[in-house]
């Protein structure tokens, strides 16, 4: 009989890479029934989903929803969204705290979560104010003293995010591209194809959940530097792509929610490493355990192009 894993986040990229991935992995597919939870069923993603899995309503606000969703569910893949704002790392951490406490009411014996290192402990403090970090880290310390097997996924910086226009190459007036950071170029950072890959990551995991259980995947292809993304891009585009260094306050300019988070959590990565000093050992484990080679961002860019117009 097939174990129930319980997807929140299911018409997402991380969720539903792991929905896609679970139902075309031959071992995978028949070793769990795959339970989408999702807070709108009535979204289009949420129909399109409805003819491969079983789709349910389920809202961390809503702990009445979460009860209902996890009846009988074996094992839960968790995520939760950054709530940006006054008061944004106790809401994200409580809607993480609920989700694990109503699977552990409710009989779960693995739940896997997706988390962030906490940058005020790899900066020894310098950054702590980095809510959806630091909620997603507390979070975790939370589920690892909870009476349920566990483990962790910790994604790097999205390929998908360079699509977004104040992470895009922008046009110079000398007809290059022009890939903008504040920190310097030469800066190390650890990509991952989200929607493609998250299901490799946590497909190793559900394939192996005793191996695995208290493990963290910091889950990504490989560091790249930021010279490395533009030369990447220039020869995925024909165009000239430049990676260039700006100061903090320009970068932040750029920045439609949340600058100075976002600035700050660049510049511990700078300074400390995404995932801290080891961060290429613990991404080269990653890498080396996920079920399936992880997308590089050369292979990215040809499945998804990016548009320099």
């Amino acid at each position: 009989m097939s174990n129930i894993l319980a997807v929140f986040g299911a018409t997402g990229q991380q969720g539903s890479s792991v929905v896609h991935f679970v139902l075309n992995d031959p071992e995978l597919s028949q070793k769990y029934k795959i339970r989408a939870i999702t807070r709108d069923v009535n979204s289009e993603k949420a129909k399109a989903l409805k003819d491969k899995v079983e789709v349910v309503q389920g809202d961390a606000g809503d702990r009445a929803s979460l009860e209902t969703a996890l009846t009988s569910v074996h094992t839960v893949f968790a995520m939760t969204v950054p709530s940006f704002g006054p008061g944004g790392l106790e809401l994200e951490y409580n809607s993480a705290k609920t989700i694990a406490d109503v699977a552990v009411q409710k009989g779960a014996e693995y739940i896997i979560f997706s988390t962030l290192p906490s940058l005020a402990e790899l900066s020894g403090g310098k950054y702590p104010e980095v809510s959806h970090f630091e909620a997603k880290a507390k979070a975790e310390r939370y589920m690892r003293g909870l009476p349920i097997k566990s483990a962790f996924y910790a994604p790097g910086f999205f390929m998908e995010n360079f699509a977004l226009p104040f992470m895009a190459p922008k046009p110079a007036d000398d007809g290059t591209w022009l890939l903008t950071r504040h920190t310097s170029p030469k800066t190390p950072v650890p990509l991952i194809d989200a929607t493609g890959d998250t299901g490799k990551f946590i497909g190793a995991i559900l394939a192996e959940p005793d191996k695995f259980e208290g493990k963290t995947f910091c889950a990504s292809t490989a560091l790249y530097t930021l010279e490395e993304v533009a030369a990447i891009m220039s020869r995925a585009t024909g165009k000239t792509v430049v990676a260039r260094q700006i100061s903090a306050e320009d970068f932040k300019a750029t920045v439609p929610f949340e600058p100075d988070a976002l600035a700050e959590s660049f510049n511990c990565g700078e300074e400390f490493g995404f995932y801290g000093p080891d961060s290429e050992k613990l991404v080269a484990w990653a890498a080396e355990n996920a079920r399936g080679k992880p997308s590089t961002l050369e292979e990215f860019l040809q499945v998804h192009p990016l548009q320099l117009k």
